[in-house]
């Protein structure tokens, strides 16, 4: 199925300011409000749509899924969750910590066509996976049309 999809500048530019402010924070060593709220790090989303329900895949690598809180309140799904920097063993030395540690957190504004009621989770090989059901008014139907 195609989605039409239209165009906003306004929230592009807003987009490009956001990173424009990121990076030049970076080089001069400060962090953003933001980012200071959000954690160190922003686990990568897929998002996806059938006719029964949207399907939110997070990659949590390194996680268990007592690291991870689902919440919904006021229509907003928030995913929460720490990834903790392992102390070197002793005898052992980092040469090089690329990796991003610290708390995280994501927020969807759920469309009014899910039913928050019947959300579920489920975390299998890093990878946390929220199935959100539409309600079934929403779903598409078929009306037969009388011929008389």
């Amino acid at each position: 199925m195609t989605r039409i999809t239209t165009w906003d500048p306004f929230r592009e530019f807003a987009r490009l300011t956001e990173e424009m402010n990121r990076v030049t924070g970076d080089l001069l060593g400060q962090r953003s409000e933001r980012e200071s709220l959000r954690g160190a790090w922003v686990p990568a989303v897929d998002i996806l749509e059938n006719e029964d329900a949207i399907v939110i895949r997070t990659d949590l690598p390194g996680l268990t899924a007592d690291d991870v809180d689902v919440t919904v309140d006021n229509g907003v799904l928030v995913i929460r969750g720490e990834r903790t920097f392992e102390d070197a063993s002793e005898g052992e030395t980092y040469h090089r910590v690329e990796r991003v540690y610290g708390q995280f957190e994501r927020a969807f504004q759920l469309p009014r066509t899910v039913d928050p009621a019947k959300i579920k989770a489920r975390f299998a090989n890093g990878v946390l996976e929220l199935t959100l059901p539409k309600r079934e008014e929403s779903r598409p139907r078929t009306i037969k049309v009388d011929v008389k």
